[in-house]
């Protein structure tokens, strides 16, 4: 009995230790840049005219995006986009002797997020302007 006790635990303990979140399955897969944590909020509290080009970069990441303007001035585009689903599933199963039945429902959403900031620059690579867009649907 005791030999089945400490195989069960054994057992037990090692299928436990492969289950993770999906936060740290998420972490475990793909780290999380500057540029992964785009948001509004980030934008408006951290970008402001006339910071330095190196200055962006350390809080935004690197642009999608790099042109110029018709005075050759540069313009950066970060352009965000995001899905994000949810399911929900439930199931029932019942027996009666010989018979037995199950039923299942469940529901899916789906959400996408899209952002895109636009940095205009002078011609020294300070921001000049700037501006934001950001949608859900």
């Amino acid at each position: 009995m005791n030999r089945f006790l400490t195989l069960a635990l054994v057992v037990g303990s090692l299928a436990l230790s492969g289950c993770m979140t999906a936060q740290q399955h998420q972490e475990a897969v793909g780290g999380t840049a500057a540029s992964d944590n785009l948001t509004v909020g980030k934008v408006q509290r951290e970008i402001r005219i006339g910071m330095p080009s190196a200055e962006v970069v350390e809080v935004l990441g690197s642009p999608n995006l790099v042109t110029t303007d018709e005075q050759r001035r540069e313009v950066w585009v970060y352009d965000k986009i995001s899905t994000e689903s949810v399911r929900s599933s439930s199931g029932a199963y019942g027996t009666l002797i010989l018979f037995g039945g199950s039923t299942r429902s469940g529901a899916t959403s789906t959400t996408q997020k899209t952002l895109t900031i636009v940095i205009k620059y002078d011609n020294d690579g300070r921001v000049r302007d700037f501006a934001y867009r950001q949608s859900k649907f």
